[in-house]
């Protein structure tokens, strides 16, 4: 890329993209282009070729998503499965379309099996079942990846994916019906906090940032603590619990949203499809069509390389919130994938590794939480 190529970040405004635009900018990337949500919806296949025919962008950020935790996967498994697909096949189809330079999708961890061998590395994908809870959305990132390979081996495109593990930071999605694990668990915490020191301008200030369901800090007290309560935030007994789902022994990696930015902007700087081929697969200069290889698996997992259980997280934010209640784990709730542990040595060989330990990227997260 150059310091003046047209850059679209598609998802600007959420936690991934909204980082890739900050690391676009710190190296130096000034000539980008947006689909804000409120003007643009990618799951509209006109709205998205005429926004790229109008402005032909050099190269892609595909970070728009419709993403969300267990409960939301659970809840909405249609609207999972196909905003995902139209959102995704309208923009590298577009790409493709309109002569994009380089593509690169962001996909997840999720889409590997249910209980594949640890750490992860790409060619597990597809070897078995998918985790239930999350299977629409993975199917849909698992097509994503399909289509950037398709693209490539018949147009001769340059698209690449990548596949973060479970991600945090900046930007992220405090929503207790839909947030992920660790952003959930700050906001629980700090809640939980508020009300161990019985502060209730705290809590409705809270409210105020981040509704819950339809229920803003002007609200009643009586209806913010039934929400605090709904999601697991209550006083028992004369102490204020942290109500957590599952046993807490799943373990998961964390890498923060600004380590993913500089992996992306690393690979769509030095990484080519080309170059993946010819280290995968020994491929050094191809026709297109390419029919000659069983070309699989060429995204590239982007993670620490290190996890820890639920239970040690859990501890971990509590400790770094302040909250000294007491946490309970409803082990009647699902558990979720028994382990994501992403192997990242393909990346590492590439020449990246994160930068952002996992305490010190929690207290980033709660510093922004607090604003």
């Amino acid at each position: 890329m150059n310091k003046d190529s047209k850059i679209y970040v598609a998802g600007n405004r959420g936690l991934v993209g909204s980082a890739i635009t900050e690391s676009l900018r710190r190296h130096g990337y000034n000539n980008l282009v947006f689909t804000p949500h409120a003007q643009y919806d990618l799951i509209d296949s006109k709205t998205v070729e005429d926004f790229f025919k109008k402005e032909r962008p050099e190269y892609v950020f595909q970070s728009a998503a419709h993403v969300g935790g267990i409960i939301a996967n659970l809840t909405y498994r249609a609207d999972f499965i196909y905003q995902n697909l139209m959102i995704e096949s309208n923009i590298i189809h577009n790409a493709y379309k309109y002569g994009a330079k380089k593509l690169l999708f962001l996909g997840s961890s999720c889409i590997y099996p249910k209980n594949p061998p640890q750490p992860m590395t790409e060619d597990v994908l597809l070897t078995s079942e998918l985790e239930y809870t999350n299977e629409p959305y993975a199917i849909s990132k698992i097509a994503g990846i399909k289509l950037c390979e398709s693209y490539n081996l018949q147009y001769g495109t340059n698209f690449i994916s990548v596949m973060p593990t479970n991600l945090y930071g900046n930007n992220d999605n405090y929503n207790l019906e839909t947030s992920h694990v660790l952003p959930a668990m700050i906001r629980k915490f700090h809640l939980a906090k508020c009300l161990e020191n019985k502060d209730e301008q705290a809590i409705a200030e809270d409210f105020n940032k981040h509704p819950i369901e339809g229920v803003s800090g002007k609200s009643n007290l009586n209806k913010m603590l039934a929400l605090m309560d709904k999601y697991g935030v209550r006083q028992k007994d004369g102490q204020v619990i942290v109500e957590l789902w599952g046993d807490g022994s799943p373990r998961r990696e964390f890498l923060h949203s600004q380590d993913l930015a500089d992996a992306c902007v690393f690979l769509m700087e030095n990484v080519d499809f080309k170059d993946i081929m010819k280290e995968q697969f020994g491929v050094s200069d191809y026709e297109i069509p390419y029919t000659k290889t069983e070309i699989r698996n060429t995204h590239i997992n982007i993670g620490t390389g290190k996890d820890l259980t639920i239970k040690e997280l859990a501890d971990m934010v509590k400790q770094v919130v302040g909250f000294c209640g007491c946490i309970v784990w409803n082990s009647d709730k699902p558990n979720g994938t028994p382990q994501k542990l992403l192997n990242v040595s393909k990346l590492q060989k590439l020449g990246w590794k994160y930068s952002i330990e996992l305490s010190n990227g929690i207290k980033l997260a709660y510093e922004n939480y607090l604003g």
